[in-house]
């Protein structure tokens, strides 16, 4: 899940508008700039090499972004990149120490927990938001008929429809013991399937790689949920030409360790840290962190085939 983020020197500098220029209107006029480009993402961090200097930076990119929509609070781009930013700050790095925790620090895995549930809820509303500009009330028709809801949503929605049901999503995963969270399945469940179909090849692929995983927990769906999932997983491969380790990783853990295939599972982990992130430039933060995560799965992999 992550992706582009950037551009901080800019916005700081927008933030100092007020003293250097005075204006309101130029202020606003520098802010929905900052906003236009944020939606377009960025390339610094995405292309990094080094996933602890992007986590310590992060934070305060966030901020930022927060700050600026309080200055445009309906700029479609500002929200957009604060759905997608908090996501994959969330999952990148704060639901990863709540796994890694687990085993030997309950309380502390607890604390990461509920965290990342709480940047998710941001990013999750912060998505909701950039949504109702162009589909007023869609927040609520969501939840009495989602299908409906979506039917209206057109290909310039799929970033903010894909963030959305990323978030809200992970948030579900993280909520088991909640059954007003796991009541949105059907929400995100048709956020992803309306931006499957008006863009496929969204982010190369992005959204069949979230779909590996929800297959395996679609209520109602046809067929065997291991072999929509496979499908997905072999879209996904064809649209980043095998260079992302995400789906590797993916399909390993949502279909393999619930099936029972340890050899296929150290066979597709196995791949994913052979990936070398340096083919991807574009893409190489979210390699380096996926590859974390196939090693650290391959750390467990007795625990997670106990026999």
């Amino acid at each position: 899940m992550i992706g582009n983020f950037s551009r901080c020197g800019t916005v700081l500098l927008v933030l100092l508008l007020p003293t250097l220029l005075g204006g309101c209107s130029i202020r606003q006029v520098a802010v929905d700039r900052v906003g236009d480009a944020l939606e377009q993402g960025g390339t610094a961090f995405a292309s990094d090499d080094d996933p602890e200097l992007v986590r310590a930076a992060t934070p305060f990119g966030l901020k930022l972004i927060d700050g600026l929509l309080d200055e445009s609070p309906r700029h479609r781009g500002l929200l957009l990149a604060a759905a997608r930013g908090y996501a994959q700050f969330a999952y990148a790095f704060v639901q990863q120490d709540a796994e890694h925790l687990e085993a030997d620090n309950a309380v502390q895995s607890r604390q990461a927990r509920a965290r990342a549930q709480g940047l998710y809820r941001r990013a999750r509303d912060y998505g909701l938001r950039g949504l109702e500009l162009d589909h007023p009330g869609i927040a609520q028709e969501l939840r009495r008929d989602p299908v409906r809801a979506v039917a209206a949503a057109s290909r310039r929605d799929v970033p903010l429809l894909f963030w959305t049901a990323a978030s809200w999503g992970a948030l579900i995963a993280l909520s088991k013991d909640d059954p007003e969270t796991l009541a949105a399945v059907p929400v995100v469940e048709a956020m992803a399937d309306r931006a499957l179909a008006l863009d496929e090849g969204f982010e190369h692929g992005a959204i069949h790689t979230f779909l590996i995983s929800y297959e395996m927990a679609r209520p109602g769906g046809r067929g065997d949920a291991a072999d929509r999932a496979r499908g997905h997983f072999e879209r996904a491969m064809a649209m980043t030409s095998g260079r992302d380790a995400a789906p590797f990783v993916a399909f390993a853990e949502a279909v393999c360790v619930p099936r029972g295939r340890r050899s296929e599972f150290h066979a597709l982990l196995d791949q994913a840290v052979g990936i070398d992130p340096d083919k991807a430039p574009a893409n190489r933060l979210a390699n380096l962190v996926a590859q974390q995560r196939a090693r650290w799965l391959l750390s467990r992999i007795d625990d997670l085939f106990n026999e």
